[in-house]
């Protein structure tokens, strides 16, 4: 058997803390590993608190989205999850850390971003949520696909910028979702030191057909509706300023500064990974 303490939350923010302390050092009987039971931001709490110190984060879901969960390839039933990572591997991985509009900084493990990823969040009732699970945020983001939603925006990677108007701007970390079906862009890695800006700028809905269609085939040839700049630090600014998300929680709004966060999170991962989301 497996020796463990359990702590609940009782309020946000709360998982940063008890994670960051039940790990502290000179404290005796420290944990091996920590395991959040929860949504995406609760798994981020304890990912961001425990940055850094090599502590490995085994994320069992019990949210809506479930993103971090899905992109590790861990399944959704949390007894079978513990099960397979304790049973499993060690896999360190960059973070990103995020600020919205000069705002305190936050990590994240998938993606930040701004435009359809953060309107389906905004949009989607904690209702329908809980009923529909990620289903929700994807009828949500096809409303607003359709209705054909677009920003003005600039963006920056290590000093190169893009300036026009798009439906959806992000920083990613990993280069596919929704068990490996949609694809970000091309050599997206989650452990080779950067980040990767992905800007969907679509001016139909028939250019928006088409570049989600390269994406589900991972096409991706020299497209006007797609953006791709990699890079280690990255600004978003809109106007006006939109709401913006990290790992599927809204943080503020934009302005956005984005930076890398090499190898900072460690992670129990099945030892078999169903996907190829990340190399690490």
């Amino acid at each position: 058997g497996v020796a463990c303490t359990v702590r609940r939350t009782e309020r946000p923010g709360h998982a940063a803390e008890l994670a960051a302390a039940c790990v502290a050092l000179g404290v005796p009987g420290a944990p091996d590993a920590v395991f959040p039971l929860g949504g995406d931001g609760t798994a981020m709490e304890v990912v961001g608190a425990l940055a850094g110190t090599g502590v490995p984060v085994g994320v069992l879901p019990g949210g809506t989205g479930n993103l971090v969960a899905r992109t590790l390839g861990i399944p959704r039933d949390p007894a079978r999850a513990a099960e397979l990572l304790v049973a499993g591997r060690t896999a360190r991985v960059d973070l990103g850390l995020v600020r919205a509009d000069g705002g305190p900084a936050r990590h994240f493990a998938f993606a930040a971003g701004v435009g359809i990823d953060a309107r389906m969040i905004e949009r989607t009732p904690a209702a329908w949520k809980r009923r529909a699970g990620v289903a929700a945020y994807v009828f949500a983001a096809a409303g607003a696909v359709l209705a054909g939603e677009r920003f003005a925006v600039r963006v920056t990677a290590d000093g190169s910028a893009w300036a026009g108007e798009a439906a959806a701007v992000m920083v990613v970390n990993f280069g596919a979702v929704l068990g490996d079906l949609l694809h970000f862009g091309p050599g997206i890695a989650a452990d080779d030191g950067r980040l990767d800006l992905c800007v969907f700028a679509p001016r139909s809905a028939a250019d928006a057909a088409r570049a989600l269609l390269r994406l589900a085939r991972r096409d991706f040839r020299p497209d006007p509706a797609l953006v791709y700049l990699p890079g280690r630090a990255f600004t978003v600014a809109a106007d006006p300023p939109r709401a913006a998300q990290a790992d599927g929680e809204l943080i503020g709004a934009t302005p956005l500064a984005v930076e890398v966060v090499p190898l900072a999170a460690t992670f129990l991962v099945p030892q078999v990974h169903p996907g190829r989301a990340s190399r690490a």
